[in-house]
């Protein structure tokens, strides 16, 4: 792609008048709550502009770099905090578009884009008089009167200081500029490698005798996704709305062992889109980097600011839980085991087969099957039940609009409002696959929260789904598993709409990662209450209210097979951490690395040309890094949250309430530990956890 260059951006800034249109993120955006114009933007709009956005920013940096005033809090550390709006605003916009509406153009753009970024970050930590100021007021700390959220965002500015190399020297600094903007590309290039590898993969099948076993829902589907690519038959994806079914259903154990194969071999094939040399540059970049700010491992730099502050902490927290989760995990396997037996199954039980038997000796154990629920949990009733239930306990409305400008045509937006009336919100809904969109579900913000000029600027959520779609016969119902995952992704939302921080890097978005995922797997536990699912519940056809029956079997189903779950969760974290405290570069094969690190959690054989790493894209391209055991950390956040809620009533308002003001509302403004002790009197154990899961006493 040829690249704009700065002076090409002013010129199209300045001619807005003529040929040349104005470009619409250099302007202030006359739209409903300033919310981003997409109606407007264009992906030739968006080089140029961060060029003028970083510019303005450098400019902003010299300004407080070398003022002649004595650096204070306010002209410094809050300056700071404020330091390129305009560039902030357009990478919110632009890097949520690239993960769900993205195409080769884009991809290329965050290419050119992401390096400039990084260099930017370098002009702030490695500015030798920026960090006197800093390190100035940091010294002064214990004088300044500050209260929580100012001591908080203060420590935050002078940690970030040192973990971006302000007390680096010569060569030292150098690489670590260098390194810094190659991981950015590289992490671009992971998560492209992943999305075309997923798109890239069908499974054909023109004899309607090879769907046997699989509903005529996930049929029609297959066929609406044959008949959009102009073929005849059946078409299966990557998707997992696609994949899902076939997995769990298909009598044709070659047909599911083809798409075990394709998904477990993402990015890890002979071609263009292999990962695992990303994978290993990555991981030694990252350990290059940490023993430059003097880290044994990226780990141990990367942990400094979380609840489990090492990797030590973290290791003994996944390793008492594996005590826990591994015996149960070879129970549930040999039940399995013993009923595909039963079954017919010849030979070993292998990986294809797990959801397929496993959904079978559920429907044999509990009489509950997905596709019994599913007419129950018709999308828009879901949106309305977990709508409701935010109502119901924080006393927020939701109203539909159609005056924001959307990306897609598929999303929608609603104004959110508060218990007194005041505006609260804009949260966009996304929720269908696509090819452009990456997989999974997440929650993301085109604004955070804070203070600007005095005045609360409110955020806009955004909530990304990839939900079963409707078909010509059918509207989306969902899963029971897609109805737990649009709890968890809104838990986060009411995180970001909730927020009443003062400054940006104290909001939502600063919160520790193993913390994010408390207020999303707290939501969660809703799932499985009668009293939450008797209230919006209803068959999608007749309107009859879901029967208690099923509502009961849910609950005794809810831990079914929990060791293998969890012990299946945990082989991620320590893969993660794996990765994250090598102390030397990986040349060994990816996947005898990857054996080496989960190895005590496998109870199924091993499938050649398998590989994890190379399509995790919560470690390589999401964040997660050296981060990954905090989605089971926060389990035992929320289990000993929700206990409370169980004790005083799951809609009480005054629980609800201590949730929202002591964790919901403040961000990253204060000590997470200090915050939870704070909604629940008392540190949390894993014992909650354990017992909600079933795993005590063998």
């Amino acid at each position: 792609m040829r690249k704009t260059t700065f002076m090409a951006a002013i010129i199209l800034l300045v001619a807005s008048c003529g040929k040349t249109e104005q470009n619409p993120l250099l302007s202030s955006f006359d739209t409903p709550h300033q919310t981003p114009p997409f109606d407007k933007i264009k992906a030739e709009h968006y080089e140029p502009a961060f060029d003028v956005a970083i510019e303005e920013a450098k400019k902003e940096v010299e300004q407080i770099a070398s003022s002649k005033e004595n650096p204070t809090f306010e002209n410094t550390i809050v300056a700071l905090d404020n330091i390129g709006e305009k560039m902030n605003a357009i990478s919110g916009i632009f890097f949520n578009l690239n993960a769900c509406l993205t195409d080769s153009l884009m991809q290329d753009i965050a290419q050119n884009v992401s390096p400039k970024l990084t260099s930017f970050s370098h002009t702030i930590y490695m500015n030798p008089q920026l960090f006197e100021r800093v390190k100035q007021v940091h010294e002064q700390k214990a004088t300044l009167n500050l209260n929580p959220e100012q001591a908080m965002l203060l420590e935050n500015t002078w940690k970030a200081f040192i973990d971006g190399g302000a007390n680096l020297e010569g060569a030292d600094r150098e690489r670590f500029k260098e390194i810094s903007i190659e991981l950015g590309k590289l992490s671009l290039t992971f998560d492209k490698n992943e999305l075309a590898e997923t798109n890239a993969f069908e499974l054909h099948v023109t004899d309607e005798k090879d769907l046997s076993g699989l509903p005529e829902g996930a049929k029609e589907m297959a066929a609406m996704t044959a008949k959009q690519r102009g073929k005849e038959g059946w078409i299966f994806t990557l998707h997992y709305p696609s994949m899902g079914p076939l997995m769990k259903y298909a009598d044709n154990r070659t047909l599911r062992e083809k798409m075990y194969r394709a998904n477990s071999t993402r990015a890890y094939k002979d071609n263009e889109y292999n990962n695992e040399e990303v994978v290993k540059k990555i991981t030694a970049l990252r350990l290059e980097k940490a023993k430059l700010m003097g880290y044994p491992t990226y780990a141990n730099y990367a942990l400094t600011d979380r609840m489990a502050n090492t990797p030590e902490i973290v290791n003994n927290f996944i390793d008492e839980l594996h005590e826990a989760s591994y015996p149960y995990a070879l129970k549930d396997k040999k039940e399995v085991e013993d009923f595909a037996r039963k079954a017919g199954l010849k030979g070993e039980l292998q990986r294809w087969d797990w959801s397929y038997y496993s959904n079978k000796l559920m429907q044999e154990k509990y009489a509950l099957d997905d596709e019994m629920l599913k007419p129950y949990f018709k999308l828009e009733n879901v949106q309305k039940g977990v709508f409701d239930l935010a109502t119901r306990l924080y006393g927020i409305t939701f109203k539909e609009v159609n005056n924001i400008p959307l990306y897609h045509p598929e999303v929608k937006t609603y104004e959110v409002y508060d218990n007194d009336g005041s505006f609260l919100a804009v949260l966009y809904t996304d929720f269908f696959p696509r090819e452009s969109k990456g997989g999974g579900a997440w929650m993301t913000q085109f604004r955070g929260q804070k203070i600007v000029n005095g005045k609360d600027q409110r955020p806009l959520v955004s909530l990304v789904m990839n939900f079963t779609k409707p078909t010509d016969t059918k509207p989306s119902l969902l899963t029971f598993n897609e109805v737990t995952t649009f709890l968890h992704e809104f838990g986060h939302a009411l995180h970001g709409m909730f927020s009443k921080c003062t400054y940006g890097s104290t909001s939502m978005d600063g919160v520790s990662r193993d913390f994010v995922e408390l207020p999303s797997q707290f939501m969660e536990n809703f799932a499985l209450e009668k009293e939450w699912l008797d209230t919006w519940a209803v068959h999608y056809q007749t309107g009859e209210k879901i029967p208690q029956e099923y509502i009961d079997k849910i609950k005794k189903s809810s831990n079914f097979q929990a060791g293998y779950a969890s012990d299946r969760q945990l082989s991620f974290g320590m893969v993660d951490m794996a990765w994250h405290t090598i102390t030397e570069p990986v040349t060994e094969p990816l996947v005898d690395f990857e054996q080496r690190a989960m190895g005590k959690t496998e109870i199924m054989p091993l499938v050649k040309g398998s590989a994890f790493s190379p399509a995790f894209g919560h470690i390589f391209a999401g964040g997660y890094a050296a981060g990954y055991y905090g989605y089971k950390w926060a389990e035992v956040l929320d289990a000993d949250a929700f206990s409370l809620f169980k004790q005083n009533g799951i809609f009480d308002k005054a629980t609800a309430e201590s949730f929202r003001r002591n964790v919901l509302e403040k961000g990253a403004s204060e000590n997470p530990m200090t915050l939870y002790k704070r909604f629940r009197g008392q540190e949390p154990t894993v014992d909650a956890l354990l017992e909600r899961s079933g795993l005590k006493n063998l």
